[in-house]
C-alpha cells in the first residue's frame, strides 16, 4: 500500500532546542489554518506525546526503529495519518544521535530517511548570531548535501534585533531557507523533572504558553514554504497496516474480552501503538483512575503503566478501596501486566522522595525507593528466566527503561539485556497471571504475549 502524506519533521541541534515547543505551536497554526493534522514522536518518549495530545486532543504515535523495526515505524505512520491532511513528526535528542554513539540508527535523521520525511531543524540560538552559521552549515554538510533532508530551518531564542540579518546570511551561505524564527519567551518556558519536562497537567495555562509561542512564530513563518516542503515527501509503502488480526472469528460469549487500562495523573506513559494492537485483536479497552474512581472497573484483564504515582503516593494509599479491589484481582489470577510506575505501586510500600513511606496494592512484595540517580536508561530485550504465562523460552519482547526509582525486589523471572551493549540483570516479578517489573513494553514487538494474556483473560471469563 502507498501513502501519500504531506509531512514534516521537526529535529533539533540537540536535547533542550525547543522541538516540543516548536512542534506544539506549529500543530496550533495548523489548527487555526483549518488543517486537520496528525503528529508522531521518534524515539521511546512518552511524555512529549502527552503534550502533542494536549495540543491536538488526538493520540501522538512513536516512531521507533529499535521497538518497532523499520517496517513497524511505517505501520505506525500509516495509522496516524488517516483521516488527517498534515503530519507533523517531532524528532529525538540531536538530529544525528541514534541508539548508540557508533552510528545514526535509530535516529531522527535515520527515521526522516527511512519514511522519507524532510526535515526543519530546530537551532537553539540563545547567546550566538554569526556562529549559527557554521552550525547549520555543519549539520547540512554533515552527510553530504546529495539527498540531504534538511530543507528548512527554524531559529529559537533569537533576538529579533538580528534574526533577519542572521536567517539571509544563512540562507545565501548555506543555501537553505530559514522558515522562521522565535525570540525568547520567557512566561512561555516549560520546566523539566528527572524524567524530562513535567505533564502538561502540572503546567499552568500549558494551552495559553504555547498559543504565545504559536503567535510569535507566525508572525515570522513562510507558512507556504513550509506547506510546499511538507507536500514533496514522498509517498512511503506499508506491508501491512493492521498491527494484527482478530484473535476470534466468531464473538466472545458475554461480548468483547475487556482491559482496564489505568490512566490519570499518576499512571500515563503509554505507546499508542500497543493500544492499536489490542483493539485490532478485538480486545476492548476502559480507562480508570486509580487516583480518583472509588472502585476498581468490572473487566478481564488491567494494566498499569508507568508514570509519577511517587508524587501522588498519599492520595493513592489514601484510596483504600481501590488498593484492596486490585489485591483482590491478583490475588484471583486475573490477568495484570504494570510496568515501571504501575510496577510500583503494585507492590507494598513505595516511599517518596523525602523518605515518608506509603503503603500501597501489597499484590507483590517490594517497596519502591528513591536512589537520586539514574538506574537504568535505553533500550532493552526481555526474555523468559523462569517459566511464566507469557513469555515463552527463547521469546523476547523489546522494552525501554528509564527510572531513579529502585526497589528492593525487582523478580528474577526474566533476563533484560540492553540493547546495544553486553549487559544485562534479572527482572520481572511473576505471581500467577501477574507480570511486572520496571520495562516500558512495546507489545507489537511480541504479539503472542498480549495473544496470552487475552487467552488468560478467556480462562478466567469461563470460571465465571
Amino acid at each position: 500500500m502507498t501513502n501519500n502524506f504531506p509531512r514534516v519533521m521537526i529535529s533539533g541541534t540537540g536535547s533542550g532546542s525547543g522541538k516540543t515547543i516548536v512542534t506544539c505551536a506549529l500543530l496550533r497554526i495548523l489548527k487555526r489554518r483549518g488543517y486537520n493534522p496528525a503528529v508522531f514522536k521518534c524515539g521511546p518518549d512518552y511524555i512529549d506525546p502527552i503534550f502533542h495530545k494536549t495540543v491536538l486532543d488526538v493520540p501522538s504515535r512513536n516512531l521507533d526503529i529499535f521497538m518497532a523495526g523499520k517496517d513497524g515505524i511505517r505501520r505506525t505512520l500509516d495509522r496516524g495519518s488517516e483521516g488527517r491532511d498534515f503530519g507533523v513528526i517531532e524528532g529525538v535528542m540531536g538530529f544525528y544521535d541514534g541508539i548508540s554513539t557508533s552510528g545514526t540508527d535509530g535516529s531522527s535523521y535515520d527515521i526522516s530517511k527511512e519514511t522519507e520525511t524532510p526535515v526543519i531543524l530546530v537551532v537553539n540560538a540563545k547567546g550566538m548570531s554569526m556562529s549559527i552559521i557554521p552550525v547549520v552549515q555543519g549539520f547540512f554538510d554533515y552527510v553530504g548535501r546529495i539527498n540531504n533532508p534538511i530543507k528548512g530551518i527554524i531559529l529559537n531564542n533569537i533576538s529579533p534585533m538580528v534574526a533577519k540579518d542572521i536567517s539571509l546570511l544563512i540562507e545565501e551561505e548555506v543555501h537553505i531557507p530559514v522558515v522562521g524564527y522565535i525570540p525568547h519567551i520567557e512566561d512561555a518556558d516549560i520546566d523539566s523533572r528527572h524524567l524530562g519536562l513535567v505533564l502538561p497537567n502540572e503546567i499552568p495555562d500549558i494551552l495559553e504558553k504555547i498559543d504565545a509561542v504559536a503567535d510569535k512564530l507566525e508572525e515570522t513563518l513562510d507558512f507556504e514554504k513550509l506547506v510546499d516542503i511538507a507536500n514533496k515527501a514522498e509517498s512511503f509503502r506499508t506491508l501491512q497496516t493492521s498491527f494484527a488480526l482478530p484473535l476470534c472469528a466468531e464473538p466472545t460469549e458475554g461480548g468483547p474480552l475487556k482491559v482496564a487500562v489505568a490512566k490519570d495523573e499518576a499512571f500515563c506513559f503509554y505507546y499508542e501503538d500497543n493500544f492499536d494492537l489490542m483493539r485490532d485483536m478485538g480486545l476492548e479497552l476502559e480507562f480508570f483512575s486509580p487516583l480518583h474512581d472509588k472502585r476498581l472497573p468490572k473487566a478481564d484483564g488491567y494494566i498499569f503503566g508507568g508514570g509519577y504515582p511517587e508524587l501522588h503516593a498519599a492520595q493513592l494509599s489514601e484510596n483504600t478501596s481501590m488498593l484492596e479491589d486490585i489485591k483482590k484481582a491478583a490475588d484471583n489470577n486475573v490477568p495484570i501486566i504494570a510496568e515501571c510506575g504501575g510496577f510500583m505501586y503494585l507492590q507494598e510500600e513505595l516511599e517518596d522522595k523525602d523518605g515518608n513511606i506509603y503503603k500501597m496494592v501489597g499484590a507483590i512484595p517490594g517497596r519502591a525507593f528513591m536512589t537520586g540517580k539514574l538506574v537504568r536508561f535505553g533500550y532493552v530485550t526481555i526474555a523468559a528466566a523462569k517459566e511464566n504465562t507469557y513469555l515463552k523460552p527463547f521469546e523476547c519482547i523489546n522494552g525501554h527503561e528509564f527510572h531513579y526509582y529502585d526497589t528492593t525486589d525487582n523478580g528474577d523471572t526474566c533476563i533484560i539485556t540492553k540493547g546495544t551493549r553486553n549487559r544485562s540483570w534479572e527482572g520481572i516479578q511473576i505471581k500467577g497471571n501477574l507480570f511486572a517489573g520496571f520495562p516500558h513494553l512495546y507489545y507489537p514487538s511480541c504479539n503472542a504475549f498480549i495473544e496470552r494474556f487475552a487467552a488468560s483473560m478467556l480462562v478466567g471469563r469461563s470460571k465465571i
